[in-house]
């Protein structure tokens, strides 16, 4: 369904207390700098807080007073990102602040999501960050229900450092006083370069791009996992993970709907966002703020016809991450930029189309656990992206199932989504 949305207020909210002065530059870290300037969405919905003029009021008011106290403690959110990407000038400056009202009800926006209206209920754009790093759309539905629409630029953090704040900022507003405040240590691992002449971006397109929600149950991706299992390749590994067998199971999906094996000219890669903080010397925590980030890149086999040769993907993928360890790590460290290897795999195929499919996981993340004071979201939703080509999993409200988030070109999405093993693994995309 179409949402009508009204803004009913703008404001800036600005941190309780003003950032101390030794503090007013922070510097961005080499992994920073090559990041592009999108922003990472995040929309959490609540039943039926605001159900009177008064609730209203004192939620919106609650919300701010807590947003200017994590402010605090997350600074660079509240200042400036200057235009040599270099660093960011914390001047407490504050973040946007939208209430919006929302003219249907909250049960008919999730029961059947539809990506690109969610859109609606975050601050900003996503694809182009020129805003603040932080913006906060406070929306409330008709029947009281509410959706708490969050942007931080990735210019700035991670999808771990995203959750940190949210949750710092949910613990802050439920009154929690043992808070663990972020550490900001992303520069001195991963010292700034000198990178002029190159401008991360997201490739934008003309065509028109197309997101979906498909959910995975639980019982289903068993099946899956139990399916790429079944090879001599694997008789003496671990199980696929469920991201790395719904991964395959995606890409396998992609291939077949679009026929890539009969352009032979296509030179195919596969990406997969990692987490640093584990594979560094020593191990950073999981408050250890910035974008402390790599990718893997998988070239799949598209040699030989047949459902075996995407467990042979799932092998190649499980390879390509494990090569993201503690050596890796210290090369990016000493200034290795890892997006050279993209050419590098380029330079080196023929020549012809090349495709790139990109997976993030948010699976495990703790999306579920911003409780404001008034319970934890009844779901945790994302938004289009107008980037073809890729998924992000999230996990399902209950069940230990997995919603993917799948952008891809409009015709390729009418035949990904049309695809009839597809549909065999898929539920009826709502959320309950």
């Amino acid at each position: 369904m179409k949402l009508e949305v009204e803004v009913i207020s703008k404001e800036i909210v600005k941190p309780s207390s003003p950032t101390p002065d030794r503090l007013c530059r922070y510097q961005l870290s080499f992994l920073d700098q090559l990041t592009p300037t999108i922003y990472n969405p995040l929309i959490l919905f609540y039943p039926e807080i605001c159900d009177t003029e008064a609730n209203k009021i004192r939620t919106s008011d609650q919300l701010k007073q807590s947003i200017s106290n994590a402010l605090t403690y997350f600074y660079p959110l509240a200042g400036r990102i200057m235009e040599n990407q270099m660093f960011v000038d914390c001047n407490d400056e504050g973040i946007p602040f939208l209430e919006v009202r929302v003219k249907c009800q909250l049960s008919d926006v999730i029961k059947n999501p539809v990506p690109c209206e969610l859109n609606k209920l975050l601050p900003f754009e996503i694809e182009d960050a020129k805003e603040p790093p932080l913006g906060i759309q406070f929306n409330i539905f008709d029947c009281g229900g509410l959706g708490i629409g969050v942007c931080i630029s990735h210019k700035i953090g991670d999808a771990v450092s995203f959750f940190s704040f949210v949750n710092t900022w949910a613990a802050i507003s439920r009154g929690e006083k043992k808070l663990v405040a972020p550490e900001f240590v992303s520069a001195s691992l991963f010292p700034p370069r000198n990178l002029s002449g190159y401008t991360p971006s997201i490739r934008q397109t003309k065509e028109q791009i197309i997101t979906k929600r498909f959910v995975f149950s639980a019982s289903k991706i068993e099946e899956i996992r139990g399916k790429y299992s079944d090879n001599a390749s694997f008789e003496n590994q671990a199980r696929p993970t469920r991201v790395e067998a719904l991964s395959a199971f995606i890409w396998s999906r992609f291939v077949a709907a679009t026929d890539i094996r009969s352009r032979p000219d296509t030179f195919c890669s596969i990406f997969h966002m990692v987490n640093l903080r584990t594979r560094i010397d020593p191990p950073q925590p999981e408050y250890s703020f910035g974008n402390l980030y790599s990718f893997t890149i998988t070239i799949p086999s598209m040699d030989r016809a047949g459902e075996s040769n995407f467990t042979n993907v799932v092998s190649q993928m499980r390879d390509s991450i494990k090569r993201v360890n503690n050596e890796y790590v210290k090369k990016i460290q000493n200034g290795y930029n890892h997006f050279d290897s993209i050419k590098e795999i380029a330079a080196s195929s023929a020549k012809g189309d090349m495709i790139s499919f990109t997976f993030t996981s948010l699976c495990r993340f703790p999306m579920y656990e911003a409780d404001f004071g008034w319970g934890k979201p009844i779901w945790a939703g994302s938004a289009a992206r107008d980037i073809k080509n890729v998924v992000a999993f999230m996990d399902a409200v209950a069940g230990n199932g997995i919603e993917a988030w799948v952008s891809l070109k409009e015709e390729d999405m009418a035949k990904f989504e049309s695809d009839e093993e597809l549909l065999g693994y898929i539920n009826a995309p709502k959320c309950f």
